[in-house]
């Protein structure tokens, strides 16, 4: 039992002044004569024993009286925690993740969380509010009951043990205060949990279940398929849904229907679907199910490829093989005399192939050495009699080494660097061991640093090595030294040379994570690229180079979709956007191991309203104050 006002029990000394009143006897008898003696002193014996009896009587009752009045007036109360003179700090997590939206008993697990909140949070009571994107620091449920009301889900989740600690950074550091946490979430698996042994603090978990853990989604897509005109993208959907449950999926092209299919089960599924490479697609797959809402959309943009410029820069004015690679429906190709060159179209090429120069003017190399710096891919073709001393100041200011002298030994190509970027995707089915080599008659010994090998000779030295972008042969393919260009294997390696330093299409970004999109485009120095669609209009940071724009995306887009890249109204470039597809897993912890864990946010609050309550105590104090009172008063009054 505790006092409101303490000091008013040193009051209780005053019972001092009865006591010392009734011993010390204020009150004499008076002797009166009678004739009988005996009697009158068995008289006088009689009556003062009574008399004694009386005061003692009284006086107790009197004392109890004053001291319950005393008591009453110091205003006595009990609670569990000394709520009254103990500060009181109590702070909230509701996670409003998507994984929130599964249905309870009562509706969205988030929107009967937030209305339990806003019934049973004190008016006048302070505390603070963490979500995965806002925080309220001792406030009151009248300042942000608005808020509460309209708070939305968010894309990206805190993980358990960081949403713990930004709620544990709102606490004070006083030592002297009783402090809540109250943890709301349906705590899924895709987040660790915490430890919450050591903790100064009580922390109670508030688990919030759903009825239902049946959820579809699309998980992925990528591409399958691919020629000239058509692209085929598998979808690939995971999850898991009732017995005998058909779930329909529908493919749209910035909201027109293209196609639809539907599936039965959701073990290996995997649906195809084709789409025209030659124009821009905005796509969009959406599935029906009773699940989360959040993943029902999976966004994703092909865009009409640009054309590769290409530049063969050559000693002669006939043409080459490289004609019929670098063919007219994907690259600008030109060739060059190296006489008839006009270097200023060197910063617009993508690709520049020095094919069989006896020697590389020093402009050339000036010009070269920036435009690979600048992302551009170079490959050399030496010929047979080149200018040794030329060419190695051309490879110093690649450091990638220098030719040594030429070899007439015939040699064959055996060896492919399958782990290559060149050769490593869409190009080989599988690794041939045994297949047509291509062969040489002459070649130049070589001594390269740091270089890679994409194609050997028989005997492990480099045919065909890389480095930075910059690719070089140590041979000569002109048809009289060797037969490569009349092999398969030819083209692959050419193509995919030119194409080395463009951003392959991505088909879709992640909402929330560091993404960085390279656009093609030459802006002027007071321009700048915006992303946007009907929902979302924003400058994203981006960093401008040669012919090319290099944009990065962190905390925007926050939405899921299709956005355009433009330049003031000029749509540049399509990209998308989707959530996070983690949560989409409804797999949850099992917190039987933790104390104080409950599955309502209602019970929760009833414990601490127990734990914090104040049981006053004075009314019961003057009823026995006025009991005792009364008592004195019968006493006295018919006590004889």
């Amino acid at each position: 039992m505790q006092f409101k006002h303490t000091e008013l029990l040193f009051a209780l000394f005053l019972l001092l002044i009865p006591i010392l009143i009734h011993l010390f006897q204020l009150r004499k008898f008076k002797k009166e004569a009678f004739t009988n003696v005996a009697f009158l002193k068995d008289l006088k014996l009689k009556t003062r024993k009574s008399s004694q009896i009386k005061k003692w009587l009284i006086l107790c009752a009197r004392l109890f009286f004053l001291a319950f009045l005393i008591l009453a007036f110091a205003q006595p109360y009990y609670s569990k925690n000394n709520a009254l003179n103990t500060p009181q700090e109590t702070v909230i997590y509701l996670d409003n993740s998507f994984s929130l939206q599964t249905k309870g008993q009562e509706g969205e697990l988030l929107k009967r969380a937030i209305q339990n909140l806003v019934t049973e949070i004190p008016e006048n009571s302070t505390f603070s509010l963490v979500t995965n994107n806002k925080t309220y620091k001792k406030t009151n449920l009248s300042a942000i009951k608005k808020d509460l009301l309209q708070t939305n889900y968010c894309a990206n989740a805190l993980d358990y043990k960081a949403a713990l600690l930004k709620s544990e950074s709102l606490f004070s550091t006083s030592k002297n205060s009783n402090k809540n946490l109250i943890f709301i979430s349906d705590f899924q698996q895709s987040s660790p949990l915490f430890d919450t042994t050591k903790k100064d603090y009580n922390l109670q978990l508030v688990q919030l279940i759903p009825e239902t853990k049946n959820n579809a989604y699309i998980d992925s897509i990528y591409v399958s398929k691919q020629n000239t005109n058509t692209l085929e993208l598998a979808v690939k959907l995971n999850g898991q849904v009732a017995n005998n449950t058909t779930i329909p999926v529908s493919l749209y092209n910035d909201n027109v229907l293209v196609t639809k299919s539907s599936i039965e089960t959701l073990d290996s599924c995997l649906l195809k679907f084709t789409i025209p490479t030659t124009k821009t697609f905005k796509g969009v797959f959406k599935i029906e199910d009773e699940g989360l809402a959040f993943d029902n959309n999976f966004y994703f943009s092909w865009n009409k490829k640009d054309f590769i410029s290409v530049l063969e820069i050559s000693s002669t004015d006939d043409v080459s093989f490289l004609k019929r690679i670098f063919t007219d429906d994907e690259f600008i190709f030109t060739s060059k005399s190296i006489n008839a060159l006009d270097y200023s179209v060197i910063k617009n090429q993508n690709c520049i192939v020095l094919n069989e120069l006896k020697t590389i003017p020093q402009s050339l190399i000036t010009s070269l050495t920036q435009f690979q710096k600048n992302g551009g891919s170079i490959v050399i073709i030496p010929c047979q009699d080149i200018n040794v001393e030329a060419y190695n100041l051309a490879l110093k200011q690649f450091n990638l080494g220098s030719f040594k002298t030429l070899n007439k030994n015939k040699k064959s190509v055996t060896t492919i660097n399958y782990s290559h970027p060149i050769y490593a995707n869409n190009v080989f089915e599988k690794q041939v061991k045994n297949f047509q080599y291509p062969n040489v008659n002459t070649y130049l010994t070589c001594k390269f640093n740091s270089a890679s090998n994409l194609l050997n000779f028989e005997d492990q030295s480099p045919f065909l090595v890389s480095k930075n972008n910059v690719f070089i042969f140590t041979s000569a393919l002109n048809k009289k030294n060797s037969n490569f260009t009349l092999q398969n294997l030819v083209v692959p390696t050419f193509y995919n040379m030119a194409i080395q330093n463009l951003e392959p299409q991505q088909l879709y970004y992640t909402v929330g994570n560091t993404e960085k999109i390279t656009v093609a485009s030459k802006l002027n120095n007071d321009a700048v690229l915006s992303l946007k669609n009907k929902r979302a209009n924003f400058i994203p940071i981006q960093k401008q180079q040669k012919n090319k724009v290099i944009i990065t995306t962190e905390t925007l887009p926050k939405f899921a979709g299709n956005y355009n890249i433009t330049n003031k109204e000029k749509t540049l470039k399509t990209v998308s956007y989707n959530y996070n597809n983690k949560e989409s897993n409804l797999n949850y912890h099992n917190l039987k191991a933790y104390l104080n864990v409950s599955t309502s946010i209602n019970s929760v609050f009833n414990t601490l309203k127990s734990d914090l309550k104040i049981h006053e105590l004075w009314k019961w104090f003057v009823i026995f104050a006025l009991l005792f009172l009364c008592i004195e008063m019968l006493l006295i009054k018919f006590l004889k």
